[in-house]
């Protein structure tokens, strides 16, 4: 016989569907989707090949409805951009250190793309994870340099946690790409102190008995990881404070019988397996979202998504929280309408979107339910009210040609565009009037109507509206 808690998740389910089936399209919605580029074939594909691939990609996710790209630029201690500080990744050409030829940027490719639809290009560091055993490094790699600032576990080499040296280094990464490349976000996903091998102790003894502290080990460890977010954050603000920092952990913070805040789950944790206190990074201020992966289905036995969506969505503190969605198991189980239901329900509290693992699978398994459903209108993404940036100013359109064109202006990060059918039906509430989105000050009145332009400044906060151009049929 069911529990009064069991049938309470089930109400709920029930009437999160029927409200999302009649509700209104959200105008501000995180619509994000990662681009992995480690051991994906970009190694056996030529430039112009490479290039073909992930415009294409980028087609079929801006046709989906995608408002954002989430691209991995640093999987393991390597580059898919040129720097002065790492290594060309292996996974680009084959050879860590070789560049492409012919030359090409894939991280300033990414960001020219991902604009001219419109789309935020946030990039993906894994922080600690270094080459596996046994690859052929360059001179130039950080750990042929300093072979002393890592650690084997398993058959991958990491760096050290507890080095206040690789936690510079890792700053100067991100620093290097904030300055020369014009990214919306900073991004670390789930890889913080490796997941637990089996019967492999991660070897950090050592340096723990060094540290002559009077935090536990697994505290300290905690700390570490806690001092290189904090330094990270402050990197970011001190370099181009308007770009996000997000982090996309575990799906578990910490299980109920560990912790009474925990959720009720039974399965591996962020706080005490990976030693990332993700909600307290929230908590402090040092991050601007937060996208646990909630890989699983609902009801699952031991992590249901129902119940995580829940639980995160009650320990945002005060920061957005996107939920991490596998598209394939979600296409799979035939879930898509109730998972997005039960996030919605959210909206209230910190929950503001979504992120779809993985962007290659999208066009296979739900873009067209995404782009007919959910997604049929445009959505900006959410603002983030606590970054302290100038207000953008209102725009002032004109028409020339089919065109219409403004002045740029310092305040704007970029534009929206709105088109109606009258003056009489300018609202710029309604997503359904949204035509596009735009970092560069022009746009093609491709129909006739009445168009109205917004700007959105450094952290998406939308200006007044312009005044109307009207277009006129031929």
């Amino acid at each position: 016989m069911p529990t009064k808690r069991n049938i309470l998740p089930a109400a709920l389910l029930l009437a999160c569907v029927a409200l999302f089936a009649g509700a209104t399209q959200p105008k501000h919605d995180f619509r994000g989707a990662w681009i992995q580029t480690i051991f994906q074939g970009y190694d056996k594909r030529s430039t112009a090949e490479n290039k073909a691939y992930l415009t294409g990609l980028l087609d079929q996710l801006e046709s989906a409805g995608i408002n954002a790209v989430i691209f991995q630029v640093r999987p393991r201690s390597d580059a898919f951009y040129q720097s002065t500080i790492e290594p060309w990744s292996a996974s680009l050409t084959g050879k860590y250190g070789k560049a492409p030829e012919p030359f090409w940027d894939p991280l300033e490719f990414m960001v020219s793309e991902c604009h001219k639809r419109g789309m935020e290009l946030h990039a993906w560091l894994n922080p600690y994870r270094g080459p596996a055993t046994g690859e052929v490094l360059p001179a130039s790699h950080p750990m042929r340099r300093h072979p002393e600032r890592f650690v084997r576990y398993g058959k991958t080499h990491y760096y050290k946690p507890s080095l206040k040296a690789n936690r510079d280094h890792i700053c100067r990464i991100v620093a290097d790409i904030l300055t020369r490349y014009d990214v919306d976000g900073i991004h670390f996903d789930d890889y913080f102190y490796p997941y637990p091998i089996a019967k492999e102790q991660f070897p950090d003894a050592e340096a723990y008995r060094r540290a002559h502290t009077k935090l536990s080990k697994a505290d300290w460890r905690r700390r570490n990881v806690d001092l290189l977010i904090e330094q990270v954050s402050r990197t970011i603000a001190d370099v181009k404070p308007w770009v996000r920092f997000g982090i996309s952990p575990f799906g578990i913070w910490r299980n109920a019988s560990s912790d009474p805040r925990g959720s009720n789950t039974r399965g591996l944790q962020n706080y005490d397996d990976l030693y990332a206190d993700v909600p307290r990074w929230a908590a402090n201020g040092l991050i601007d979202y937060q996208i646990p992966q909630l890989y699983w289905e609902i009801g699952h036995k031991a992590a249901p998504y129902d119940v995580l969506c829940h639980w995160w969505a009650e320990n945002g503190h005060g920061r957005h929280v996107y939920i991490g969605q596998d598209a394939e198991k979600t296409a799979k189980f035939n879930e898509l309408s109730r998972k997005l239901s039960l996030a919605e329900a959210h909206r209230d509290g910190c929950i503001r979107g979504n992120c779809w693992w993985y962007a290659a699978s999208l066009p296979t398994t739900i873009a067209s339910e995404l782009r007919n459903g959910a997604y049929r209108t445009k959505a900006l993404v959410p603002e983030y009210l606590w970054k302290s940036v100038e207000p953008a100013a209102r725009p002032t359109p004109e028409a020339d040609g089919d065109r219409i064109i403004w002045h740029p202006d310092p305040t704007a990060r970029r534009w929206v565009i709105y088109r109606f059918n009258s003056v009489a039906e300018v609202d710029t509430e309604n997503p359904e009037a949204i035509c596009g989105v735009t970092y560069m000050p022009q746009w093609h009145a491709d129909r006739p109507g009445v168009y109205v332009i917004t700007a959105l400044d450094f952290a998406n906060s939308e200006s007044l509206p312009s005044k109307p151009i009207e277009f006129k049929d031929k």
